[in-house]
């Protein structure tokens, strides 16, 4: 089993790319490309040299850099049913699919709701999924192509994980995220402390990306749409999980 490395860079305003690095291989998988330079910059502080780029969806902060990424060493992998709208691709692929990547097996599965061919990357030997802007730290992407029936079930995907799994997911947008989730999950105690370890990392300067599925089980409003806590603070009780969801999706759009 190879031994694994995840590097979180930021990217841009609030993006982030990851790197996943072999030492045994040499091999470095990045995921997702949204700007050369800080991208460059972490490679070159480690010595690696980057053999795949992974793309979860077509959006132009997070295939911006593929071109000036790419070399004839460098396999890009995408989505199969979004090949129209991202770079060439050397690898298409779609749910269910199956991949060594780093030496390690990954599993494709479909993330979509944000756009329609989100994917989503699970590598298991580094105890991580890269979930982009479907799964979100304390959120989840805007519904700009799919509908709640659709992101609902990419999260159902998801939320079956292992709940040590690392959700490595495409922005900073925690902060706000823990601020609207109080407004329909104010009495949960795991939320109220989370939103302060959120609070002093980010005026520490640190990431809040990648999290851990058990504690966005805990504290995510979108994955406790379903909960009676959340159906009840938003005028739900009794009502179909996908509904629920459906309303706080809708209220975080209006937040």
């Amino acid at each position: 089993m190879p031994q694994l490395e995840l590097v979180t860079i930021p990217c841009l305003s609030d993006n982030y790319a990851f790197l996943l690095h072999a030492s045994e291989t040499g091999q470095t998988a990045l995921i997702d490309a949204p700007e050369a330079g800080p991208i460059e910059v972490a490679l070159s502080q480690r010595g690696w040299v980057l053999s795949d780029i992974f793309l979860t969806h077509h959006h132009a902060d997070h295939i911006g850099a593929v071109e000036a990424l790419r070399g004839p060493q460098v396999r890009v992998i995408g989505g199969r049913a979004d090949t129209r709208r991202l770079p060439p691709l050397d690898l298409a692929v779609a749910h269910g699919d199956e991949m060594t990547l780093c030496g390690a097996q990954a599993h494709v599965m479909d993330a979509s709701g944000h756009t329609m061919g989100h994917i989503a990357l699970h590598v298991p030997e580094a105890n991580a999924v890269f979930t982009a802007d479907s799964l979100m730290a304390m959120g989840c992407g805007r519904l700009f192509e799919g509908d709640a029936p659709t992101m609902w079930a990419t999260l159902q995907r998801l939320s079956a994980l292992p709940p040590d799994t690392r959700v490595c997911s495409g922005h900073e947008y925690t902060a706000a995220n823990a601020r609207f989730a109080l407004t329909v999950d104010q009495d949960n105690s795991a939320l109220q402390a989370r939103v302060a370890r959120i609070e002093a990392a980010r005026a520490a300067g640190t990431p809040t990306v990648p999290s851990r599925l058990d504690e966005e089980l805990a504290t995510n409003p979108f994955l406790r749409a379903a909960s009676d806590e959340v159906k009840g603070a938003i005028g739900m009780a009794g009502a179909p999980d996908v509904d629920a969801f459906a309303e706080v999706r809708r209220r975080k759009d209006a937040f």
